[in-house]
């Protein structure tokens, strides 16, 4: 009974649903909702498939840069049919704010990087120099090949570096949900929000 009761409710359940009720939420008044919680599931079956295509056969370090792709990687490793290690890395560069600073090491890569293939997990593709310089540090480490993937991407091309995989694009708004934060809250919302644009 009990596990039949289970296999229902696994069928019925949506890959993860918003614990925030509109009625009760916190969330800005001034947010937008740019991809709802289904549509970000989408979008990360979308994502692991490409790395799925590109990477089989190999068995990547997949290194996850703390905080904001924490989330990222969560859900995505969840869906890799990969052999792979986990690693990750702690940098930041807005320390709770909404715009970004100099680049801060909080902890170097975790993880064995000589001779492997290293694919960064991230938030969301920005400026761009959090990326860049990781990609720098592993190669100097000697990653044999470097690919980064982030669930979100800003439609601007004003970025220092690209990525290899995304799986939304978003305007040029500060963003948040999904591992992103506004002022260091909401990263564990399922959907992806934008500020009003000043």
């Amino acid at each position: 009974m009990i596990l039949s009761d289970l296999k229902m409710n696994m069928a019925e359940s949506k890959d993860i649903q918003s614990s925030w009720p509109s009625e009760s939420s916190d969330i800005p008044g001034n947010a937008e909702l740019l991809y709802d919680a289904d549509q970000v599931s989408v979008a990360f079956d979308k994502l692991a498939d490409d790395i799925n295509r590109a990477l089989k056969g190999q068995s990547p370090l997949v290194v996850c840069v703390l905080l904001g792709g924490i989330v990222v990687a969560g859900r995505l490793i969840a869906r890799l049919k990969l052999s792979c290690d986990i690693g990750y890395v702690h940098v930041s560069r807005y320390r709770d704010g909404t715009r970004g600073g100099d680049l801060d090491w909080l902890t170097n890569v975790y993880g064995q990087v000589e001779n492997r293939v290293v694919l960064v997990v991230d938030d969301i593709l920005d400026e761009g120099t959090t990326l860049l310089e990781i990609e720098k540090h592993l190669k100097e480490r000697g990653a044999s090949r470097t690919l980064k993937a982030v669930l979100v991407k800003k439609r601007k091309p004003s970025a220092v570096t690209s990525v290899d995989f995304f799986g939304l694009e978003v305007p040029d708004r500060y963003v948040f949900g999904c591992g992103m934060d506004y002022r260091g809250r909401f990263r564990n919302l399922p959907e992806v929000y934008a500020l009003a644009e000043s």
